[in-house]
């Protein structure tokens, strides 16, 4: 087991050189691991048959650039999403050494990059629906068993342990989950085991009260979405409609003073389990997974135009990883490297647009 301290990474972004542009998978060697199976292994080959990485979107002026750095202290992936937290990148729950139910809580500090082992979560889960508001970060639901069997418990963290919360009104995984003028926006997700499918809900938890009240469904069922607020709106993009094999490309917005959605451009590439974040007055999507395909397309949209471009692909393409913005830079890591949750990855990469 690891203990609470920090953790050391080998590997910075100063350390990007001409080798690693000519050949990006250079520092992945023993950043992986199988889910069953364990031991550390080097990129499996079936990331180079699924991954793919060009973008029907124009490209961008400003195409920026990717960079290595700190891996996690163990490969994981199906954390579902990131959060930023006191000026760190925290990952919480997902899959790792060989099961999916784990609680492990890590934190990422760009600047000295190096990780730290947290207080982990009470009831370990994949998939599992996070949001920072105000000072403090919160945990709702998540999967049990791999990519089903949601459970409804939910917690708060205040950086030094772990507390529940108000049970959800159902058990649900794979949620998309926000902060907006003091309330958290809970939408979309999954619910079932041998009947798995995607659910369209919306909930407000308001952590005043601790109670949730419903607000306008999402107008197609979804869950994996990726959800970002910008100018106080709600954006939901892509997702999956009950299976990847179905990827959605819409992207709707939804206004809390009106309780109504719109339908805004779709994103170029449909897709599910990416990275989702506002970044350099766009909302930039990377990564995630479909049919045969891992995902390393960088797509952004920019609201007033209502269109989207594209930038750098990821070094690394995958799906099910941690994304988040921190000074000037998007973090994005762990993550699966091809179709599934067959293998895992400790890789951690940073986008810059300088």
């Amino acid at each position: 087991m690891l203990s609470r301290r920090s953790l050391l990474a080998g590997l910075g972004a100063a350390t990007a050189g001409p080798a690693l542009a000519q050949n990006p998978h250079a520092h992945h060697a023993g950043q992986f691991e199988r889910l069953n199976q364990p031991g550390r292994i080097d990129t499996p080959e079936l990331h180079f048959q699924h991954a793919v990485t060009e973008s029907p979107a124009p490209k961008a002026a400003r195409q920026g650039r990717w960079a290595p750095r700190a891996p996690l202290p163990l490969p994981r992936t199906e954390m579902a999403w990131a959060v930023e937290y006191r000026g760190r990148m925290h990952l919480v729950g997902g899959y790792a050494e060989q099961r999916v139910d784990r609680p492990y809580h890590h934190a990422y500090d760009p600047a000295s990059d190096r990780w730290e082992e947290l207080p982990r979560l009470p009831r370990g889960a994949n998939h599992v629906g996070i949001a920072t508001s105000g000072d403090r970060l919160y945990a709702f639901g998540g999967f049990l068993e791999q990519n089903r069997t949601p459970h409804d418990e939910a917690f708060i963290f205040d950086g030094t342990g772990w507390k529940p919360i108000r049970r959800l009104p159902e058990a649900c995984g794979a949620m998309a989950c926000i902060a907006l003028d003091g309330m958290i926006h809970l939408v979309g997700g999954a619910i079932g085991s041998d009947n798995r499918r995607s659910i369209d809900w919306h909930l407000v938890y308001d952590p005043k009260t601790d109670r949730y009240t419903r607000r306008q469904p999402m107008p197609v069922g979804r869950d994996h979405c990726g959800i970002v607020a910008v100018n106080g709106r709600v954006h939901i993009i892509g997702g999956r409609v009950d299976s990847f094999h179905t990827n959605s490309n819409l992207h709707h917005a939804y206004d809390p003073k009106t309780d109504q959605w719109a339908f805004l451009a779709p994103i170029p590439t449909a897709r599910s389990g990416h990275g989702t974040v506002w970044f350099g007055e766009r909302i930039f999507c990377m990564g995630g997974e479909g049919t045969n395909r891992v995902y390393g397309q960088n797509e952004s949209y920019d609201p007033v135009r209502n269109l989207w471009e594209s930038h750098a692909p990821m070094l690394t393409p995958r799906h099910g990883m941690g994304a988040v913005v921190i000074g000037e830079a998007i973090y994005v890591a762990g993550g699966g490297p091809q179709m599934g949750g067959g293998v895992k990855s400790a890789i951690n990469e940073a986008f810059t647009l300088a």
